[in-house]
């Protein structure tokens, strides 16, 4: 499974890319905006092109997620093209997200406006990822219209079953993929959790040969990085919290200082020498 960083800090990627591991960047306004505002808190002037372009540089040869701000077809498909257009000839990795339904009410005339978008967008050679996924429904009509890349918001399910359950929560806590008891709402759409509704995207996509990878994000611990890829996730994009706690472990740690006590001094003078 790929590793991306769900990240627009320069200082974050710059790390994860000196690990060894980092396979690709994903982005979106907000984090931008969190990326920008810590910069402009140290007194540092940002223009927003260049700020871009550092991002993709950074980023290397590993594919980066930008993302429209328009909800209909006209400027998603413009933006998209601006966006592909002017950023990435900086280092040849850009993918523009896409919503998968750009509506903001269920009577809206617009629901099939991302869909429309993205298959206008890759018919002219533009890589997608569509974003904001909540159903397998949605990714294999995402997938259906060219999409690369579909990402189920794994994290964002749980939180709202625990929600409509009056179930207090950090968003680090862990939730089992199997779902909850059943309560007031144990399910969304017969999707029981996150990691459920990831795995439901990758059946059904790889049972019909589609060709799109599928990106679990929203993804807010270790454990659940571990369960995205044991039921068949392409992708997993972490934040930098999530991707440095990966490799942490007591054990480990205790394990470390034991085989250092044990050490025989001939042994590391060999070593040394």
């Amino acid at each position: 499974m790929k590793i991306f960083i769900d990240s627009a800090d320069l200082e974050q990627i710059k790390a994860a890319r000196s690990y060894g591991i980092l396979d690709g960047v994903t982005t979106n306004p907000s984090l931008i905006k969190k990326a920008v505002g810590k910069m402009q808190d140290r007194g540092e002037q940002v223009d927003m092109r260049q700020y871009l372009e550092k991002l993709l540089t950074e980023a290397g040869d590993v594919p980066v997620s930008l993302e429209v701000i328009g909800s209909d077809y006209e400027a998603m498909v413009r933006q998209g093209r601006f966006l592909y257009k002017t950023f990435n000839p900086v280092a040849g990795n850009v993918l523009v997200k896409i919503p998968v339904d750009p509506a903001f009410s269920r009577d809206s005339k617009t629901h099939f406006e991302g869909i429309q978008a993205i298959r206008t967008l890759t018919g002219e050679g533009v890589p997608v990822n569509c974003t904001l996924i909540f159903t397998p429904e949605q990714a294999l009509l995402a997938a259906k219209a060219g999409a690369s890349i579909v990402s189920p918001f794994a994290g964002r399910v749980d939180d709202y079953l625990r929600k409509q359950n009056h179930i207090s929560f950090s968003k680090n806590d862990y939730f089992p993929p199997e779902g909850m008891d059943a309560g007031e709402v144990s399910d969304i759409g017969g999707i029981v959790s996150g990691i459920d509704l990831v795995a439901e995207c990758a059946d059904l996509l790889g049972r019909y040969g589609h060709k799109a990878e599928v990106l679990a994000a929203s993804l807010r611990n270790p454990r659940q990085t571990r369960e995205a890829a044991q039921v068949g996730a392409h992708i997993a994009t972490l934040p930098f919290a999530v991707i440095e706690e990966l490799l942490t472990h007591e054990l480990t740690m205790e394990g470390m200082q034991l085989f250092t006590d044990d050490v025989v001094p001939e042994y590391a003078e060999l070593l040394e020498s």
